[in-house]
């Protein structure tokens, strides 16, 4: 199993090719970024795969911004979805991230909103992965457990940095949750997290060494899943960012670290310790129980239920 490297676009601005053309240089296999919305957009993104060769994995954000606005229905989040995953698919994406739904809802339109974004998903040939992302369904470990027991076919994208938060803990305390919902680990997001917040202030300080390692042993366990499954290459995305996660001094709210050098050092540590990973025996011990004879009714595509 190879290790691919993608670059995100959360925090960067101006010219795509120009942008693809860092990530290029820095290693990286490819980017991560969101679903162009204009046709200048999708002409940027059509060069940068055919010109540069670069691989793209989809961003897919539904019920508005990262946050999602609270008054949005089930209804809105799924055509929302529908229609990004539509837009997205003649760009044949590696996989589409899908930062998606409320953390408010019930479990039943949890459920609902995740069966319908699968079904449009295998409907177009697209690999759909769910975010573990608080604000939204998958917000916290246990709540992600349960609905992998109940709909063992999704892939989930693993941002452990949100549940660090959440949970106000390393996610290195909860292994057997981490071990169960590993064979749906589909693509990490490197973002370390601490037990006060979503983004350590830099992955190289001393001071957070242990978060760093926290967040690379459950990584391994995801590799490890993956390998058992015969997966040929892992994805994995450096996701320092912005808007309230890179720390500032105060006062002059001056960053503490330069976001571009920050991911540039986590591609190469990332590099580093799967290479050393690999180089070790896997862990025998299974990677959770599986309901693998549980199968889900079909949503009816972008249908949502009246209400």
């Amino acid at each position: 199993m190879e290790l691919s490297l993608y670059r995100t676009r959360w925090g960067t601005s101006g010219n795509l090719a120009d942008f693809a053309s860092e990530a290029q240089s820095a290693g990286f296999a490819g980017i991560e970024s969101p679903v162009p919305a204009s046709q200048h957009e999708q002409r940027e993104l059509g060069s940068v795969q055919n010109d540069a060769g670069m691989s793209w994995i989809a961003e897919i954000v539904t019920g508005g911004g990262y946050v999602p606005q609270r008054g949005l229905s089930v209804h809105d989040h799924v055509e929302d979805l529908c229609a990004k995953l539509e837009a997205c698919a003649s760009f044949n994406p590696v996989r589409v991230n899908c930062i998606g739904g409320l953390d408010a809802w019930s479990h039943a339109d949890v459920l609902h909103f995740l069966e319908a974004g699968m079904d449009v998903a295998a409907s177009l040939g697209l690999e759909l992965c769910f975010e573990t992302h608080r604000s939204r369904c998958l917000f916290n470990p246990w709540r992600c457990a349960q609905i992998v027991g109940e709909l063992p076919e999704i892939r989930l994208t693993a941002d452990l940095s949100h549940w660090c938060v959440v949970a106000e803990r390393l996610m290195d305390t909860e292994m057997p949750t981490i071990r169960l919902i590993a064979p749906n680990v589909r693509h990490i997001h490197a973002r370390v997290g601490y037990d006060q917040g979503p983004q350590v202030p830099h992955p190289a300080a001393p001071e957070y060494a242990e978060a760093l390692a926290s967040h690379q042993r459950c990584w391994e366990v995801f590799w490890e899943a993956q390998q058992a499954a015969g997966v040929i290459s892992t994805t994995m995305t450096p996701e320092f960012g912005p808007d309230g996660y890179l720390h500032q001094l105060p006062f002059t709210q001056a960053p503490v670290a330069d976001l571009w050098e920050i991911n540039r050092w986590m591609a190469g540590e990332e590099r580093r310790h799967f290479t050393q990973w690999r180089n070790l025996p896997v862990d025998p011990r299974p990677a959770g129980p599986r309901n693998s004879k549980q199968t889900r009714p079909s949503s009816g595509g972008c249908a949502t239920p009246a209400r």
